[in-house]
């Protein structure tokens, strides 16, 4: 685990030389490029922007998307709890309910948070309802809507969704619907990418409409991927937009044409420890505990392996990338019979990730740095960001 670089003492300068690899690096300027371009395209969409804090996972990072605290959505208790301790109290809870966790969200919600749960059955709606009547405190609760046959939800028609709609009502539980276009990751065209949103849009606001038709009020339409959210074009009936990826970005989103390779701002810094000339590989002390085990290009046109690789400017080294990985060794290789670099034990190497969430899951936090090309020096390292850890 690197050490980061508040822990050494001031140093009138550090780089990305110095820390111990391999270490998870932000560069802030393309991360706010990132943030302000979406930003600007919730305003044209005229819907409010609800960030997705589960990618970086990070009060930091999270500061770069507002002045302010702002709405967030969060995939983990651990990570209401961080947020709720700085400042914010607007947060939804985008993963299924279950009753043990409840404890927590009541917790939450008497301290003043206005914490939103999610739920797609009547079993769960009855233990909320059931919570919320023993506790005197309301659980504001959206209805989780199944848009593309991804992992949850309950289909727009279905009876259930208003079953689960009059438990919630009727116990002043009801907040709204929300939906997660899941299959827009396997989008590869604008078209594509195109009717993935509008669908996600068209089957949550037609879930809301028939829940109101039926006499109960719905206070949000919530929709949002990062596929999605760059592709939508008319949000007509959705009161907010939800994405978190886009901090980041990550090859599987440049491999769909959501973003280029050079918008992505997570790296890791990783060391050549040695070389297999006689398979054509480079060795690096960065394996799977470093970038993950995600092959997420894998099913793309482009497969990227584990990560394409950068040297410690962020410039591309054309056709290496790391193709292996153990615990804590990586492997590199030259795609398609280009010309393997002569890149001595010592040499610091920076890869850039399928997955972002995932890789950003193995560092307790990010060394942060400015890209701006505003100067030809090196990097240098301006802080470290802890991350929230845990559920």
């Amino acid at each position: 685990m690197s050490t980061p670089a508040s822990a050494t003492g001031p140093e009138a300068t550090r780089t990305l030389a110095d820390p111990d690899t391999p270490f998870a690096v932000v560069d802030v300027h393309k991360a706010r490029r990132n943030i302000e371009g979406l930003a600007a395209r919730a305003d044209r969409l005229g819907v409010a922007l609800r960030p997705h804090v589960k990618t970086a996972k990070s009060l930091d990072v999270a500061g770069l998307t507002h002045d302010t605290p702002c709405p967030v959505t969060v995939s983990t208790l651990a990570e209401a709890e961080a947020f709720a301790d700085g400042g914010y109290i607007d947060i939804t809870y985008a993963v299924g309910i279950d009753p043990h966790k409840l404890t927590r969200v009541l917790a939450l919600l008497r301290r003043g948070v206005t914490l939103r749960i999610l739920l797609d059955s009547v079993e769960q709606a009855a233990f909320v309802a059931e919570a919320s009547r023993r506790a005197g405190v309301p659980i504001p609760t959206q209805i989780e809507i199944d848009c593309d046959g991804h992992r949850g939800g309950v289909e727009p028609d279905a009876p259930a969704l208003t079953e689960i709609g009059r438990v919630l009502h009727d116990a002043g539980c009801l907040d709204g619907v929300l939906a997660h276009a899941g299959e827009s990751y396997f989008t590869y065209t604008a078209e594509e990418r195109r009717l993935a949103a509008k669908n996600e849009r068209d089957t949550a606001v037609a879930a809301a409409e028939r829940l109101r038709a039926a006499g109960m009020p719905v206070a949000t339409v919530s929709v949002g991927s990062t596929p999605t959210a760059h592709a939508a074009e008319n949000l007509d009936g959705v009161t907010e937009l939800r994405a978190g990826n886009y901090v980041f970005f990550d090859l599987v989103m440049a491999g769909i044409g959501i973003c280029r390779i050079e918008d992505l701002a997570l790296s890791v810094v990783v060391t050549v420890i040695g070389h297999r000339r006689e398979y054509g590989w480079i060795v690096t002390d960065g394996g799977w505990m470093a970038m993950s085990r995600d092959r997420g290009t894998a099913a793309q046109s482009q497969d990227q392996g584990y990560g394409l690789v950068t040297d410690l400017d962020g410039n591309l080294i054309s056709g290496l990338l790391m193709t292996a990985a153990s615990q804590e060794h990586g492997t590199l290789t030259a795609r398609d019979g280009a010309h393997l670099p002569d890149l001595p034990v010592g040499t610091r190497l920076r890869i850039l990730p399928n997955h972002a969430c995932a890789t950003a899951a193995q560092h307790r936090g990010y060394h942060v740095v400015d890209g701006a090309p505003t100067t030809n020096t090196a990097p240098t390292i301006q802080t470290f960001w802890e991350r929230v850890s845990g559920w």
